[in-house]
C-alpha cells in the first residue's frame, strides 16, 4: 500500500505519516527533508538559493548524509520553499522519491507533491491541512516550548508567504489531488487526527 499524505507546513501531516507508517509496519519517507538539506547545503556554501541551475546541481549530489544534522527548525523549512520552487531541483529528486514508493511492500510519503506528481497512483491520498491561523499557533508554541523567543504575528506573515509560494510555483504547485481526501485538522488534537486518517486508510483498503 502506498500513502500519500500531503498538504502546507504545520498542518500536522508529518506526525500524522510517522504514526501512520509506525501502525501498518511501512518505510516512511518525509521528502521535506530532501529540498531542507538542499536548501541548507546551499545557505551552507554561499551558493545563490533563488538560481534554478545551481540548486539544481546541489540536488543532483544530494546524498544520505546529507539528511542528518537538524534540518526541522523553521530557518531550515524556508530555505526548503526557496529551493523547492526550481524546476530541476524537483526533476532531480522525482526519480528518488519514487523508488522509495516503489518498495515491495509499499511506503508512507508525505509532502507537497505527492499525490498529484511523485505517486499519483497511491493507493490512498490524504491532503492535510489547517488554518494560517491555527498553523502559526501550533509553531508560536512550538518554538516556545524550546525556549525560543517568537512574535506570532511574525510568524503567522511566514506561513502566509510560503503557502503564496507554494501554492503560486509553476513546478509542482501546493494543491490536493483530485481523488484526494481532505482532513483538516485545524479544531482536531494529535489523537483525534490520527485516528481520523486511520479511518481513511481503513477505508480505502475495503475497496
Amino acid at each position: 500500500m502506498i500513502i500519500a499524505i500531503d498538504g502546507p507546513a504545520a498542518a500536522g501531516k508529518g506526525t500524522l505519516a510517522t504514526r501512520l507508517a509506525a501502525r501498518l509496519g511501512l518505510p516512511y519517507l518525509d521528502t521535506g527533508l530532501l529540498y531542507r538539506a538542499i536548501g541548507r547545503t546551499m545557505a551552507d556554501a554561499g551558493a545563490d538559493l533563488d538560481d534554478p541551475e545551481a540548486a539544481g546541481l546541489f540536488a543532483r549530489a544530494l546524498r544520505p548524509e546529507h539528511l542528518s544534522g537538524d534540518l526541522r527548525g523553521r530557518e531550515s523549512g524556508e530555505l526548503a520553499s526557496r529551493v523547492a520552487v526550481h524546476p530541476p531541483v524537483r526533476e532531480a529528486l522525482v526519480a528518488f522519491q519514487r523508488d522509495f514508493a516503489a518498495r515491495p511492500e509499499g511506503a508512507v510519503l508525505d509532502g507537497r507533491d505527492i499525490g498529484t506528481v511523485i505517486c499519483p497512483d497511491a493507493d490512498v491520498k490524504l491532503f492535510v491541512t489547517a488554518s494560517a491561523e491555527v498553523r502559526a499557533r501550533r509553531r508560536t508554541d512550538e518554538l516556545a516550548a524550546k525556549g525560543r523567543a517568537v512574535d506570532y504575528e511574525r510568524i503567522l506573515a511566514e506561513v502566509r508567504e510560503r503557502d503564496e509560494r507554494d501554492s503560486s510555483r509553476a513546478a509542482a504547485p501546493l494543491k490536493p489531488a483530485p481523488d484526494a481526501v481532505l482532513l483538516d485538522t485545524s479544531a482536531l488534537g494529535i489523537d483525534e487526527a490520527f485516528e481520523a486518517a486511520v479511518r481513511i486508510v481503513e477505508t480505502a483498503a475495503r475497496r
